[in-house]
Order: structure tokens, then C-alpha cells, then sequence
């Protein structure tokens, strides 16, 4: 039976990431005229591009451990990979690694620790210790580090942890199609990727061209191409990215550059289709690609009826996105999650995944819109 979804609602919960949740998440923003994408060194607001590069004596001084990624193969990775610090099987932290693979946990942002640098040390040990440290990539095996006494006191560099390919992953956040590239054509990608580390862009993006002309296998070529093109000229963008999918199926990147531009360009059924697309590579997902899927389902409200089922696809996709997502690296998802059930009028549920959020968000506008998103509901549910 079709529900009618009630379009007060989606003024009353808009959600103020929005679309842009999956945009912030999912992309390196590039500039018009030449990449102005993130450097390895640029600290930014979007935890997903956080890059800490050539930490200095003072910065291990001030309470952070230091640490490095190695990937089986060497691949030459550009994105940033995800370092989770999991204490008692919960993800306590997550940090990113710079162009050159290494990683920096610092202790001053820990739940009940002191933001004071002086006493990050201090704080890192008595919320760190007997923690576990890994790292995330779609298609890799990561070895474990845990974290001891020692680490705190005497040794901040905590080593190396080791990705290596998963047998039988359905799909890889690196391409496994980079083995056979033309060496021209990986020449010119390594010198792309050195330019981009040493913020000289006005080459990067004419190296990497040049480096799909030679190559058009070259699937990683191809998605750092349409990321340098992704703001300036975004439908071009598209077409490399779905360039990398043709030379490289199981690459999963593109596919989430993908989902990024049409919600940019709110073209939902665009999301939608892409989302499945995606899911079909890869059925275990990421939390983009299922937060796209629930978004790109839920917005077929706004042009009236819904079937229930799809209402209950949508609710169990935006559980999987927040499931798969403990670091809350893609804004928003709870927020989605606590819109799709009330629409089906469960409002109890929905107030309850919008306190939690108060829990992570930040202070000040987003908290405020929370809170008044529970506010509404309550009122809503006070009326039911």
C-alpha cells in the first residue's frame, strides 16, 4: 500500500547537511583552472581530507602517537585512508594518513578528555591504553596494533600497519588494474601525484590526460582526472569517472564520485540508480553509497506516495549506512535515518536517533537544529 508521505515533515527535519552530507564526505573539492584540491599538508573541516603531514618533535611532545600504513603492492595511493582507534570493540577515534601514509593520533579531542595540548599526553593514556589500532579500506585486511603503556611513555611511534587484499572482496578502493598500465602512462601518474604532494597543480591534471591517452585501461588515472575536474566542469567529470568503472568494474571509488555529483546536481534519480549500481559491485556497500541509496529512495516523497516497502528499503539502508559508519565520517546519516521513521510515524524512534546525534555534533548550529528538529517531533508525537 502506498503511504503518503508527509511533505510537513521535510520542512520540519530538514536536515541541514542535506545532500551536501555526501558531497562534504565523498570528494576533494578541485578548483576552476587548475586543481585547488587539498594538499596532503591542508587541515580542514571535513574529517574525511584531515591530513597530518611532517609532524615535528614539538607535536610528539605536545601527546600524539605517530604511526604509518603499508599496502601490499605499493600502490600509489592519493586518498587519504581512515586509522580507527577501537577501545572495547567501540571506535573511540579516527584519524587520516597524508600523501605519504603515515598517521598522527592526538589525544586532545577524546570524549571527556581535556582539550588542553599540555595534557594530551596524560589524557591519551589513560583513554588509549590497551586500545586497538587499524585501518579501513574497501577490499583490504588490516593487521592490529595495540596500544601499550610503553607507547605513551617512551615510544610514540607505534609502527607500521599493513593492509593486504582481501581473497574474494567484491570490490577495492584501489584498482587492481594498475598492474598491467603502460609504463608512459604510469610515469606521468607519478608525477601527477608528486605534484599534487608538493602543491605545484598546474600540471596535475594535463599529466593525467596525457596519461588516459596512453593508456585508457588506467582506471586510477582516470578517477583522480575527474576529480580534478569534478567543480569546474562536472559532466565531463562524470564521464571519466564512468571511464574508471568501464577500465576497472570492481574499483569503487567512481561510483561514489559518482553518487556525489548527482546529489550536487539533485538529480535523485540519478542517486538512486547509481546507489543500486554500486550495491550491485559491491552488496556489503560503504556508508556513502547507503546513505545515497536511503536519500535517493526517500525523495520520491516529495513527488507523493511511497510504497511502504520502499519506505522500509530506505530505513534499513540509512541502518546500514550509520552500521558501517561508527566515526560518523558521512554527516547527516542519523539525522536521514530519524526522517525516514517518521515518516512512517515512528516518532519515538526517530527523537531518540536525534539525541543521540546531540552526543557528536558540534556545538552550535548543527546542535541547534537538532534540537529543534526533537522539538518538533515531540510535538508531533505529543499529537498522536
Amino acid at each position: 500500500m502506498p503511504t503518503k508521505c508527509s511533505v510537513p515533515l521535510f520542512a520540519i527535519l530538514l536536515i541541514g547537511s542535506g545532500s551536501a552530507a555526501l558531497a562534504q564526505a565523498g570528494t576533494v573539492v578541485p578548483g576552476a583552472g587548475g586543481s585547488t584540491a587539498p594538499h596532503p599538508d591542508s587541515m580542514q573541516g571535513s574529517n574525511i581530507y584531515s591530513y597530518y603531514m611532517d609532524t615535528d618533535a614539538q607535536g610528539v611532545a605536545g601527546g600524539s602517537l605517530l604511526g604509518k600504513i603499508s599496502i601490499a603492492g605499493d600502490p600509489l595511493v592519493w586518498d587519504p585512508i581512515p586509522v580507527h582507534v577501537a577501545c572495547m570493540g567501540k571506535v573511540a577515534l579516527t584519524t587520516y594518513s597524508d600523501g605519504k601514509l603515515a598517521f598522527r593520533i592526538s589525544g586532545t579531542n577524546l570524549n571527556g578528555a581535556l582539550s588542553v595540548e599540555g595534557d594530551s599526553k596524560r589524557q591519551m593514556e589513560t583513554h588509549l591504553e590497551g586500545c586497538v589500532v587499524s585501518a579501513s579500506l574497501t577490499g583490504f585486511t588490516s593487521s592490529a596494533i595495540t596500544l601499550t603503556h610503553r607507547n605513551f611513555r617512551d615510544a610514540p611511534d607505534i609502527g607500521i600497519i599493513t593492509l593486504t587484499r582481501t581473497e574474494g572482496a567484491k570490490s577495492s578502493a584501489i584498482s587492481t588494474g594498475s598492474e598491467g598500465v603502460a609504463p608512459k602512462a604510469l610515469k606521468l601518474y607519478e608525477k601527477a601525484r608528486a605534484d599534487w604532494q608538493a602543491q605545484t597543480p598546474d600540471n596535475i591534471e594535463g599529466d593525467l590526460r596525457q596519461a588516459v591517452e596512453i593508456d585508457p585501461r588506467f582506471a586510477e588515472a582516470w578517477y583522480q582526472l575527474g576529480k580534478q575536474e569534478q567543480q569546474a566542469r562536472p559532466e565531463q567529470a562524470r564521464k571519466d569517472f564512468e571511464k574508471a568503472i568501464a577500465a576497472d568494474p570492481q574499483f569503487i571509488r567512481p561510483y561514489e564520485q559518482l553518487l556525489v555529483l548527482d546529489t550536487e546536481q539533485a538529480k535523485w534519480k540519478e542517486v538512486f540508480n547509481d546507489a543500486a549500481l554500486a550495491l550491485k559491485v559491491d552488496p556489503h556497500g560503504t556508508p556513502r553509497i547507503w546513505y545515497a541509496y536511503a536519500e535517493g529512495i526517500l525523495k520520491a516523497c516529495e513527488d507523493g506516495a511511497l510504497p511502504q516497502t520502499k519506505l522500509k528499503v530506505a530505513e534499513t539502508s540509512a541502518t546500514n549506512a550509520l552500521h558501517l559508519d561508527p566515526e560518523h565520517s558521512v554527516p547527516g546519516t542519523e539525522q536521514l535515518l530519524a526522517l525516514i521513521l517518521a515518516q512512517e510515524k515512528n516518532y519515538s524512534a526517530a527523537i531518540e536517533h536525534l539525541r543521540n546525534c546531540l552526543t557528536y555534533a558540534p556545538a552550535g548550529s548543527d546542535s541547534d537544529l537538532v534540537k529543534q528538529q526533537i522539538a518538533n517531533l515531540e510535538k508531533l508525537q505529543a499529537a498522536k
